[in-house]
């Protein structure tokens, strides 16, 4: 099994510390962020794609990127600011990005979430685009 969660939430959280003073950045999923801006970065899959004596191992892995901004105005541009630090990160690693989109916070309305998914290809060394 390739395990590579560690060193891709590594490179994203430094890329948005980086480039966002003050942010929030988890590997673990939570209903209510402790403060704001929050991003949540977590691997929510991985397939073996293939397994061959001579050639290796190559898994896929997809990873998952949730967003979050109570700022008082301009929430929405915040999230979406934070977003491009994100897909930077991932495609700077050789990911895809799968998906991007608002998803309603039911639990605080005020409270603006994006949602990403990127995935890729590894052999534990290097990643390969999708």
């Amino acid at each position: 099994m390739i395990d590579c969660e560690n060193e891709v939430y590594t490179k994203v959280a430094q890329a948005l510390r980086t480039a966002h003073s003050g942010i929030n950045i988890t590997g673990d999923y939570t209903n209510v962020p402790s403060s704001f801006p929050h991003v949540c970065i977590t691997q929510i899959d991985s397939v073996k794609v293939r397994y061959d004596s001579d050639e290796g191992e190559m898994t896929e892995v997809t990873f998952k990127a949730e967003i979050y901004s109570n700022a008082k105005s301009g929430k929405k541009t915040e999230a979406k600011k934070i977003a491009r630090t994100v897909d930077e990160a991932f495609r700077k690693m050789n990911f895809r990005r799968m998906s991007l989109n608002p998803i309603p916070n039911t639990d605080d309305p005020t409270i603006y979430r994006l949602v990403g998914a990127y995935e890729a290809k590894t052999d534990g060394t290097f990643f390969y685009r999708s």
